[in-house]
Order: C-alpha cells, then sequence, then structure tokens
C-alpha cells in the first residue's frame, strides 16, 4: 500500500471533515424555534440582561459572511458572523458554551458523557463481532444444516428488532419479574460504597441489561453478512483444492475460507464501530444509561445548538475515521483495492 493511496484517503477525509462543518452549522440553525427562548423562561430576566447573555452567546451577528443589499445592488463579506467564528473555535478545539447546561464548555459536557456510551458500546461491539462472526461463519459453512437454519433464523429476528424492542422485554423479564438486574442508571441512587471495587460490581450490576440489547442488536448484522460471505467462499477454487489436499472442513474454513470471507465485513464493522454513538440513542434511553445518546435527546429538548453540535461533530468524524480505517485495512487486505 503505497503512500499515494493513502494520501489520497487522507486528503478525502480531511475534505469530507470540512463539509460536515458547513453542514453543521447549518443543520441546526434550520430548526424552528430559537435557542434565545430558554432565556424567557426567567420571568426575573430583564431586557438587558437578555440582550447580555444573547450577545456573549453570539447570536446577535449575522449567520452568513455575505451581506446582500439590493438599492443599490451589493455584496460584501462580513467577517463578524457565526459562521466565521463557529469555524475559527472548532478548528482551534473550542466548541463554545452550553445553552442549557450552566454556560458550561461544551467539551466538558460532552466528555462527562463520553466513557459511559463508550464503555457500552465498544464492549457490545466487542462481543457481537466474536459471536457473530463466529455464528455466521458456522451457519454458511453448514448451509442448510439445522445450525444454518436455526442460526440465520434467529439472526434475522434480531437485526429486524430495534434496541428498545429488543430491550424492554429483557426489562421485563430480568429486572421486574426475576428482579436480577436493575432497571436503568448506571449506579445505585444514593448508595455509598465502601470501595472501588464495591463500586466497578455496583456498575456491573447495571452495565449487564443494557449490554445485552446493544450486543443482541448487533449480533444479527454481523452473522447474516458473514454467512452470506462464507457461502460463496465455499465454492472458490482454493477451497476445492484444499478439499483435495485432504485437509479437514475446520482446517479449511479457519485457514482458508474464513479470512477471506472477512473482507466485506471490513467496511461494516469499522461504520458500526464510527456510529457508536448514534446506535446508542435508543439503547441509552431505555435503560437511561447517562451517555451521549440521553445527551443528545436532553440539548435537542433544550435547543442547545453547541452541544448538539459537538455531538454531530464528533459523530461525523468518528465516521468518517473509521470509514478511513476500513479503507486502508482493506487496501492492505486486497490489493485489488489499491489499482
Amino acid at each position: 500500500m503505497g503512500p499515494r493511496y493513502v494520501g489520497r484517503k487522507v486528503i478525502q477525509a480531511i475534505i469530507t471533515i470540512g463539509f460536515v462543518l458547513l453542514l453543521n452549522f447549518l443543520l441546526f440553525r434550520m430548526m424552528p424555534g430559537s435557542p434565545d427562548r430558554i432565556l424567557y423562561r426567567n420571568p426575573r430576566m430583564t431586557p438587558a440582561t437578555r440582550e447580555a447573555i444573547v450577545a456573549r452567546w453570539g447570536l446577535d451577528k449575522p449567520l452568513l459572511p455575505l451581506d446582500v443589499s439590493f438599492d443599490p445592488p451589493s455584496l460584501q463579506v462580513n467577517p463578524a458572523n457565526q459562521l466565521f467564528a463557529y469555524v475559527g473555535s472548532t478548528v482551534q478545539g473550542d466548541l463554545g458554551l452550553s445553552f442549557a447546561y450552566r454556560d458550561r464548555q461544551v467539551t466538558e459536557v460532552i466528555g462527562a458523557r463520553f466513557w459511559p456510551t463508550i464503555i457500552l458500546i465498544g464492549l457490545a461491539e466487542v462481543i457481537a463481532i466474536f459471536v457473530g462472526l463466529t455464528l455466521g461463519s458456522a451457519a454458511g459453512w453448514r448451509r442448510g444444516g439445522k445450525l444454518d437454519r436455526v442460526g440465520n433464523g434467529l439472526s434475522l429476528i434480531l437485526y429486524s428488532m430495534p434496541y428498545f424492542v429488543i430491550g424492554m422485554p429483557l426489562i421485563i423479564i430480568f429486572a421486574v419479574e426475576l428482579g436480577w438486574f436493575p432497571t436503568s442508571g448506571m449506579l445505585s441512587p444514593g448508595a455509598r460504597f465502601q470501595s472501588p471495587v464495591d463500586q466497578l460490581l455496583d456498575f456491573l450490576h447495571h452495565l449487564v441489561l443494557p449490554l445485552a440489547t446493544v450486543s443482541l442488536g448487533l449480533i444479527g448484522g454481523y452473522s447474516i453478512l458473514m454467512r452470506s460471505s462464507i457461502i460463496e467462499t465455499r465454492s472458490e477454487d482454493y477451497v476445492t483444492t484444499a478439499r483435495a489436499k485432504g485437509l479437514t472442513d475446520r482446517s479449511i474454513l479457519r485457514q482458508h475460507a474464513f479470512p477471506n470471507a472477512l473482507l466485506p465485513t471490513v467496511t461494516v464493522i469499522a461504520i458500526n464501530l464510527g456510529y457508536v454513538v448514534a446506535g446508542a440513542i435508543t439503547a441509552e434511553i431505555v435503560f437511561n444509561w447517562p451517555g451521549l445518546g440521553t445527551l443528545t435527546v436532553e440539548a435537542l429538548q433544550a435547543r442547545d445548538y453547541p452541544v448538539l453540535q459537538g455531538i454531530f461533530l464528533l459523530i461525523s468524524i468518528a465516521v468518517i475515521f473509521a470509514n478511513l480505517v476500513a479503507d486502508l485495512v482493506y487496501g492492505r487486505l486486497d490489493p485489488r483495492v489499491r489499482a
């Protein structure tokens, strides 16, 4: 894989991020309503104070850098605008102040919710990749058998079910009826832990149901894709040659079929890893998990544009970076891609 191929992919990723910045700025300002409406919830706030806060947020500046006049016709660039301020501060790593979270930095607000989401979805991805690829390869290698019928049927069911449909039965059965696990939250409210080990055990106790929900939702897609790839690989000449050499089915599957069938799943796995935040929204809402998913809903309800922009930018860059990694890995595994 030469430097020209890598450089081309990196440049494409940078250009895509530039378009994402522009879209990120315009998208949330096209929404109905205005973020300064939260100021009107305080009946004691004077108009002068409200105007000062609006000026501090930069909402009194024009959105775009172009000033258009029709009498006489003219077009001028105004450097004092929200777009230039947003792009400049974002490049410097400053995502602004939150409107709804008492003027806290957006990076601070997102950072407080970042690791719960990464732990939940990251562990779910690891479990889903291992179980899904194993189940899909075994079902595809024994196409038409009992394992294939049962495994493919379960995979189709799980793949068609959103997270909240999977999570609600788990809550009813294992939390409400059996009482084995808590229904929501990341830690027991008001609990005082004697040691970090007790806190970790309580955290793991709360993690079981959300982790099972997200893992089951991801296993179906990986299993279906891997099964299809294995079925196509079975008819390849190198598999026939390996059988003629007297290799066992397990050796052929592990050493020949599985590595080649893994190629189509690389892109899907990478994109899913990048899309980790967006996929967490429904699961986190069902279990009230204090991650980026619930933060997105809270910021959306409060018209907190800076937080929404920060989350959207984080998701977009994660997907772009994951896609870049997938292109580089795919180019490494398959020389035809680099041509």
